[in-house]
C-alpha cells in the first residue's frame, strides 16, 4: 500500500471505508492490551476483538468503569475472555506496577495498542511525576509502558510469523498543528519550570505537540525493533463522537459534533493496523481514515526529532 499526501480535507471527509470490522480475521490465540479500553474508540477496538476470539485486556485507571465495560462486552459478544489491568498513563511507577502484572500473567503479547490519553487538557495540569499533562500521558506513558513490554513483544515475535506482533499508536491530524519547530522542549521540564513555555504554546498546540510525539515515536520504535520482528505504526482515528474532548470547549465539541463519526468508525484504522495481514508489511508506516497510509507532517519525518525524543524518554525513566 503506497503513501499518499492526503491533506487534512481529505482527513476530515474521507471517502467510505474499503475495510471495516466485519474484515478483521480470526484472533483465536491472540493476546491483546488496549489503553483506555473502557470507553470511546478503545472500547470499541476491544469489543471487536473478542468478538473475534481474541484475549483482551483493558489498561486503565478506574477498576470500576472498566469492570462495567467488560460485563457489558462479555453480553455483546458472548466472549468472556476480557480482563482489567489498572493502568495509570501520568504516574510513570502505576506503569511499571501494570507491566510487571501483566507479565506475571502472560508468556505473550501480540498486540499492544496505544491507545488512551487526553486532549486539551488545562495547561496547569501535571502527571504524578510533574511533566505536562498530556505530553506526559499521551507520549512518555506509552513509551514507558512499551518500553516495559517490550521483552514479551519480542519474546511474542520470535516464536510466531512475521509481521504477526505490532505495536499501534493511537495519534492525530492535529500532530500537524503543535509547535512550530516540532516539540518546544522547555514545555517538557517536570514541575513548575515549564509552566510559562506551555502556556505560551496554549493547551490545544500541547495536545498537537503530544500527537507528533505519538508518531515519532512509533517511527522510531520500529528503526529500532523493527528487526526484532516488532511491527510499529501509528495513525488518525478520525473524528469521532467520543468524550475525549471534554476539555476543548463548546464551540470544538459543535464542530466535533457536526463532522464527526460513529465510534464504530473510529476502530477502523487501529484494528487494520492490529490485524490486517497487509498491515504487517507496514512497520514505521503512518495511517489515516480509514485504513489509507497517509504522509504525515514533515517534523513527523524527521528521524533526528525522532530519536531525541527516544532518549529524552529514556532519560525521564531511567531511575523508576
Amino acid at each position: 500500500m503506497a503513501e499518499k499526501n492526503i491533506g487534512t480535507i481529505g482527513q476530515l471527509f474521507p471517502p467510505k471505508p474499503t475495510w471495516t470490522a466485519a474484515d478483521v480475521p480470526d484472533q483465536t490465540g491472540k493476546t491483546v492490551i488496549v489503553t483506555g479500553g473502557n470507553g470511546g474508540i478503545g472500547r470499541e477496538t476491544a469489543r471487536v476483538l473478542l468478538s473475534k476470539g481474541a484475549r483482551v485486556y483493558i489498561a486503565t485507571r478506574s477498576e470500576e468503569k472498566s469492570q462495567k465495560a467488560i460485563e457489558e462486552l462479555k453480553k455483546e459478544t458472548g466472549k468472556d475472555s476480557i480482563f482489567f489491568l489498572k493502568l495509570d498513563l501520568a504516574d510513570l511507577v502505576s506503569i511499571k506496577a501494570t507491566a510487571e502484572e501483566y507479565i506475571s500473567k502472560e508468556t505473550e503479547l501480540h498486540t499492544l495498542y496505544n491507545n488512551g490519553g487526553v486532549m486539551n487538557s488545562p495547561i496547569d495540569h501535571v502527571t504524578t511525576q510533574g511533566f505536562d499533562m498530556q505530553f506526559g500521558t499521551n507520549v512518555l506513558g506509552h513509551f514507558y509502558l512499551t518500553k516495559l513490554l517490550l521483552p514479551v513483544l519480542t519474546a511474542t515475535a520470535k516464536k510466531t510469523p512475521a509481521g504477526t506482533v505490532r505495536v499501534v499508536n493511537v495519534s492525530s491530524i492535529a500532530h500537524q498543528y503543535g509547535a512550530p519547530e516540532g516539540i518546544r522542549w522547555a514545555t517538557l521540564a517536570p514541575g513548575n519550570d515549564s509552566l510559562e513555555a506551555r502556556k505560551e504554546l496554549t493547551s490545544t498546540k500541547l495536545y498537537g505537540q503530544s500527537k507528533l510525539g505519538n508518531i515519532l515515536f512509533s517511527k522510531e520504535l520500529a528503526r529500532r525493533y523493527g528487526a526484532g520482528g516488532i511491527v510499529s505504526t501509528s495513525l488518525h482515528p478520525g473524528v469521532i463522537h467520543t468524550d475525549l474532548g471534554r476539555y476543548s470547549g463548546s464551540f470544538l465539541n459543535w464542530i466535533g459534533q457536526m463532522i464527526g463519526y460513529d465510534v464504530s468508525y473510529g476502530a477502523i484504522t487501529s484494528l487494520y493496523a492490529g490485524t490486517a495481514p497487509a498491515a504487517g508489511e507496514l512497520n514505521g508506516k503512518y495511517l489515516t481514515v480509514w485504513a489509507r497510509v497517509a504522509v504525515p507532517s514533515e517534523n513527523a519525518l524527521d528521524a533526528e526529532l525522532g530519536k531525541k525524543l527516544w532518549e529524552w524518554c529514556e532519560e525521564q525513566v531511567k531511575d523508576i
